[in-house]
């Protein structure tokens, strides 16, 4: 059973890390107010939250196999605090810290209506600092780390975010500014 439990473990993990990336790389594009191919913006925005809560999905069946998994060693308190893991305390920690920026940015998503836009915007920031956290546990926790498909992934993902952040970050990123201020007033 042990083996079953690492084995989809260490799969929900891949999963969620992936459409995390997914996840960044549409919040990105959403910003920019752009269509995705034939989506309108408000249809890229209900995919964005919907592949945010389908990797969330996916990172809770992550910690509830490892959790029943004795190789894993974690305790409750390890799914909260950072770095007291029995097993390399430091990456799984890394882990910690991830789901912990998640939950932040998942409930204040969730609440939105209710924190206002500008609580809203300011713990989604936090997201430019979860994937790349949550990349770096899995790259010190994960036991693909040496194999080259998992090279491949982590390559891909990191790639698709930095293009997409540095694209963020030019003088042209909100070409469609003007059009979303128009459409306000």
């Amino acid at each position: 059973m042990n083996e079953a439990l690492w084995a989809l473990g260490r799969g929900t993990g891949v999963v969620s890390l992936a459409l995390f990336t997914v996840s960044v790389l549409l919040g990105i594009l959403n910003r920019s107010g752009r269509p995705l191919f034939t989506l309108p913006r408000f249809s890229v925005a209900l995919v964005h939250r919907n592949v945010a809560l389908l990797a969330t999905a996916f990172l809770a069946i992550h910690l509830v196999t490892l959790f029943g998994d004795s190789y894993a060693q974690l305790r409750l308190v390890d799914f909260v605090v950072p770095f007291l893991g029995a097993a390399k305390p430091f990456w799984l920690g890394l882990g910690t810290l991830a789901v912990d920026l998640m939950l932040a940015i998942v409930i204040t998503a969730l609440l939105r209506g209710v924190v206002g836009v500008r609580v809203f915007k300011a713990v989604h920031w936090l997201t430019y600092l979860m994937w790349p956290v949550a990349l770096l546990h899995s790259i010190g926790n994960g036991t693909d780390v040496g194999q080259t498909w998992f090279i491949a992934f982590a390559a891909t993902c990191s790639i698709a975010v930095v293009a997409a952040l540095v694209w963020r970050l030019s003088r042209g990123f909100i070409e469609y500014q003007n059009v979303r201020v128009e459409r306000a007033s």
